[in-house]
């Protein structure tokens, strides 16, 4: 019998995970409760449990006294010396209690306290296991719909995903798998009561932490993330190492790493920008696909002036403002983002100490250069280029074409021009050289060499 007590609390502590040291304590408590229930009084009884046989003995130890006054703590001196003749007065008697002399109650309340022991023991594992899983992603099971809320399988212990916590327009199905971030954990007395979320920030970290290497052992830092849960997240990166490009990790081959994180989101983009120190810099990334002409930030304000082209306005800003808006938390800058032609009517170049693009575009110009010709002109650099490559001959080669230029530079037309001035390039395309007609290419000729 004590043989078959090891093995059970051996299958006990591997099925639920619970020390056979705890069982121990667990089976002690309940022979001390079932004394208690069946001699009113517990207080001077003793359980010894031997942990290798399962061999376990219970005592009572009693008073030797003349007159018994309490039964349970006392013992006469007569009866204590038919045990052994040395007792005197005073002395303590251990007395064995047979566990076979308790009652049906005593007995039903000790077999709950050994399995009231168990499920705290159970019930505190999985506490502390999900504790440790805080803040992580795990992967669980529909199970179903409790109203607008969902319970999700998680193993042993189920998880609610509230309505707060799901993306907008997300149906999931009983039985499928879906990744979710562990948001918080609670012990109560029915168990551990897990909140799961599909719209966390993190679980956006966490799902690159699990994808892309670099980033899971450090070489990749995930420096800021801002989400719009199902629609669109900007993530800044950065690279320890200088030889590992940050965002190129992130996105994988073909866009491999990215994809997958993209597929479990169901659809979500995902946009990856370079981190900066650089405030101005920063913004600008975080602007993109927007171009930007320039950046003004003011680090005590937290504020900053963007100035983007006319057509990328529309971009810069995003549909309903969603680009502006996740730049800015990203960020942490509020982002006042200009036109360039507002930003020139509201003088908004001068106050940056920017000058005018218009006056300042043409300054690599030379002085005597019409820039309202530039339509009607060739370009400043094909002028240069003809009188650059004229230098790079030799001497005898711009001696000799000498005559067919004029002191302003202009061609001349040559004797050859003059005699043959049909001969342009339209007319040689409308007339092709003439075919000689069949009676020129005698057929007797060809018929003898075929004979011969």
């Amino acid at each position: 019998m004590n043989k078959e007590l090891i093995e059970a609390l051996e299958l006990l502590e591997k099925e639920k995970n619970i020390s056979k040291a705890t069982l121990l304590e667990a089976i002690e408590n309940s022979l001390l409760t079932a004394c208690k229930n069946h001699f009113g009084k517990a207080d001077n009884v003793r359980v010894n449990i031997n942990p290798q046989t399962g061999d376990f003995a219970v005592f009572a130890d009693k008073e030797v006294v003349e007159t018994v006054e309490d039964s349970v703590l006392q013992i006469s001196l007569t009866e204590a010396r038919m045990k052994n003749p040395k007792y005197e007065i005073g002395d303590v008697v251990h007395v064995p209690i047979e566990s076979k002399s308790f009652g049906r109650i005593a007995t039903q309340n000790a077999k709950n306290v050994i399995l009231q022991k168990i499920r705290e023991e159970e019930r505190s594992m999985q506490f502390n296991e999900w504790y440790q899983k805080e803040k992580d992603v795990v992967t669980g099971i529909v199970q179903r719909n409790f109203g607008r809320n969902v319970s999700i399988n998680l193993g042993r212990v189920d998880a609610m995903l509230s309505e707060a916590e799901q993306v907008r327009g997300e149906i999931f199905k009983p039985t499928e798998r879906i990744k979710v971030f562990v948001l918080e954990v609670k012990d109560t007395p029915k168990g551990p009561r897990i909140s799961v979320s599909r719209t966390h920030p993190d679980l956006v970290k966490r799902l690159f932490e699990a994808e892309v290497a670099e980033v899971r052992d450090g070489t990749v830092e995930i420096k800021a993330i801002a989400r719009e849960a199902g629609s669109r997240t900007k993530i800044a990166v950065w690279s320890n190492d200088p030889n590992v490009d940050p965002v190129g990790a992130c996105v994988g081959m073909n866009g491999a790493r990215v994809n997958s994180i993209v597929s479990e989101l169901r659809g979500e983009k995902i946009d990856i920008i370079t981190w900066d120190e650089n405030a101005a810099f920063l913004i600008e990334n975080a602007l993109s696909p927007a171009k930007v002409i320039c950046v003004v930030a003011d680090e005590e304000a937290r504020e900053a002036q963007v100035i983007v082209p006319d057509y990328q306005l529309s971009l810069a800003i995003g549909k309903e403002g969603q680009n502006a808006r996740l730049a800015a938390r990203l960020t942490g800058y509020k982002i006042d983002i200009k036109s360039e032609t507002q930003a020139r009517e509201t003088g908004l170049f001068e106050q940056m100490g920017i000058d005018d693009q218009e006056e300042g575009v043409y300054d690599d110009f030379p002085a005597d250069f019409d820039i309202t010709s530039l339509d009607e002109e060739p370009s400043a650099k094909e002028e240069y280029s003809e009188e650059s490559a004229d230098e790079n001959l030799p001497e005898e080669a711009v001696s000799g074409e000498e005559e067919h230029l004029k002191e302003d530079g202009e061609f001349q037309e040559t004797e050859e021009d003059e005699k043959h001035p049909e001969d342009s390039e339209d007319q040689m395309r409308q007339e092709p050289p003439a075919i000689p007609e069949e009676e020129d290419y005698p057929v007797e000729d060809y018929e003898e060499q075929d004979k011969e």
